[in-house]
């Protein structure tokens, strides 16, 4: 991969697909050559607007498309297993959007598959591709803070959500967790590693998804970590990381943060900015950049956001649903 533009297909035509486009246009590296949706019209018209050369109405037809050099996958999450895997198959390389499957075993054959063709697979865990969120995970890891002791997360919308909503129907993966709690978990999880222990309780709704979850996480050396989501309820986004020797916060939106604030015993409390061209608007960039740095390398995953990483989240996912009593259709159980 040592093109001076990277060639990047679009497979889905929704909110998230949109974001990613806008930013990628942007970046003079990379060039989106094409896009499919399930139906001809919504191709064309995201087509139209983003002035892409290709659409097609199908998504086969996308996977084996041999100009593309990368596939953005952004359809809901319970369709993730079945189009990553088309691409996979068809020998492209995949960004895909989180949570990345409904659940572990089906994270555990995508990655297989890709590991197996010597494709590169990567989550679209944009937050932890955001050059603030990778300062201050460098700060925790150098012990700025001393030992971590615990971590706290949210992440919640007001809504209200009607039950024909997607995040209410079980059939897409609905509820708070998958498509809002990933971001807490993860990051928990870049911070801490992968749970030794998890207890959970949520609200559910008349169609079985949860409005709000809360989760305790336990790990090895005594921390814990406390994640709340919700789809009734709009909260703070925010994030605290507390440890023997001191606390970082990030007010708000600790998955794209413009700042965040370092307090160190004893001296006075640092702030750190996002620069101007980190913002909110440019956020999704980051990972996009990420994508092309690891092919250009020649590499099959991305040392941010590498696969086992993204396995251990499906699998405290698993475990927090096996708490709740939250299982979709046509799902096995979930692992404890």
């Amino acid at each position: 991969m040592t093109a001076e533009r990277l060639r990047w297909g679009i497979l889905a035509t929704g909110g998230i697909a949109a974001a990613f486009t806008a930013d990628l246009i942007d970046l003079p590296d990379a060039e989106v050559v094409a896009v499919a949706s399930r139906t001809q019209a919504s191709a064309d018209a995201f087509a139209e607007r983003f002035g892409i050369g290709r659409a097609y109405g199908d998504w086969a037809a996308l996977a084996e498309d041999a100009d593309i050099d990368v596939v953005y996958v952004a359809t809901p999450h319970s369709a993730h297993r079945e189009a990553a895997g088309l691409c996979l198959r068809a020998g492209r390389n995949v960004l895909c959007e989180k949570a990345f499957t409904l659940n572990a075993r089906e994270a555990g054959e995508l990655v297989a598959l890709a590991r197996e063709r010597g494709s590169f697979l990567m989550e679209a865990m944009w937050m932890y591709c955001h050059p603030l969120v990778r300062r201050l995970k460098d700060l925790v890891d150098d012990g700025a803070i001393g030992e971590v002791r615990s971590v706290q997360a949210d992440f919640g919308l007001a809504g209200p959500f009607p039950p024909t909503h997607r995040l209410r129907d079980p059939a897409q993966g609905g509820g708070s967790l998958l498509d809002l709690g990933v971001y807490p978990v993860s990051f928990a999880q870049l911070l801490l590693g992968e749970p030794t222990d998890v207890a959970a309780r949520a609200v559910l709704s008349e169609e079985g998804v949860d409005l709000q979850t809360g989760a305790l996480l336990g790990f090895g050396g005594g921390a814990l970590a406390s994640v709340h989501c919700s789809i009734v309820g709009g909260t703070a986004t925010s994030a605290s990381v507390t440890g023997s020797a001191g606390r970082i916060d990030v007010p708000h939106g600790f998955f794209f943060p413009d700042r965040f604030v370092l307090h160190r015993d004893g001296r006075d409390p640092e702030e750190f900015a996002a620069a101007p061209a980190d913002g909110p608007r440019n956020s999704l960039r980051h990972e996009a950049r990420e994508v092309m740095r690891a092919l250009r390398a020649g590499e099959t995953e991305s040392p941010l956001v590498p696969l086992d990483g993204t396995l251990a989240v499906m699998r405290t996912l698993d475990a927090i649903r096996d708490r709740i009593g939250v299982r979709y259709p046509g799902e096995a159980v979930a692992a404890a």
